[in-house]
């Protein structure tokens, strides 16, 4: 019989491996129904639904490897960078789905909760002020008007699959809708910034580079305090923190 693993868990949602199969356990059905649309919509390949029994929702496995993880080592030749690039802009240039997607907002709300994140980092003396200070005036570079793409909404290194140069696989697409395309740009090359050339090269329009360091720090502010309060190490190498000292 195969093992059970637990791939994530915590409070809002956790992820169960057996064999083959995954199962999602998620409470907010309603972004279990963005993942299922999001998958049959975009036109890049996604994992298999087999079936859904509220809270379970049962996926395949991808064939193929992950391109790599946050705060650990990133495979793939120049040519996989090049293709998953590739695959992305196909994602972007797709249809806009019919949902408007959590990581789509105005500018004043992108501000608004920079701000209180910014605050709360440094009050809990979770961050330094200087460091919050700094990336908080490079994120400012992220906030402005933008046209809506397609996009996945949480494209982690972890979430894209490939098997030599080729894509196999984009998993996890609970957070996908209209939003900024570079912000998925950004979140694939977070920690793993010297892979970004090859990406744009397969992705393939000019792209503002000071943009995407800009989402780098604006991702990695308000991603640390949710990640330390749901046990996840934001403090490891590489990672979030990591990716803010480096803005310094």
């Amino acid at each position: 019989m195969d093992e059970v693993e637990v791939v994530v868990a915590h409070s809002e949602r956790a992820t169960l491996r057996v064999g083959d199969v995954f199962l999602k356990v998620d409470a907010d059905q309603a972004r279990v129904d963005v993942e299922v649309e999001a998958m049959d919509l975009a036109p890049v390949p996604t994992p298999q639904v087999l079936w859904r029994k509220p809270p379970v929702l049962a996926i395949a496995a991808v064939p193929g490897t992950a391109l790599g993880r946050l705060g650990g080592p990133a495979n793939g030749s120049s040519a996989a960078w090049a293709a998953v690039g590739a695959a992305v802009r196909e994602l972007h240039e797709a249809p806009l789905p019919p949902w408007p997607g959590r990581r789509r907002r105005s500018p004043d709300e992108w501000t608004a909760e920079l701000d209180r994140e910014c605050a709360l980092l440094v009050a809990n003396e979770i961050l330094p002020a200087d460091l919050v200070a700094r990336n908080r005036r490079i994120a400012e570079a992220a906030i402005g008007p933008s046209t809506p793409a397609f996009i996945h909404g949480d494209l982690q290194i972890a979430h894209v699959f490939v098997d030599g140069d080729e894509v196999t696989g984009v998993i996890d697409w609970s957070e996908a809708g209209r939003g900024e395309a570079l912000f998925d740009l950004a979140t694939l090359t977070l920690g793993h910034e010297e892979h970004l050339d090859d990406l744009l090269a397969g992705y393939g329009t000019d792209v503002d580079l000071d943009v995407i360091r800009a989402w780098w720090s604006l991702r990695s502010l308000l991603g640390v305090r949710w990640l330390v309060e749901h046990g996840f190490d934001a403090f490891a190498p590489g990672c979030e923190v990591d990716v803010l000292r480096s803005r310094m």
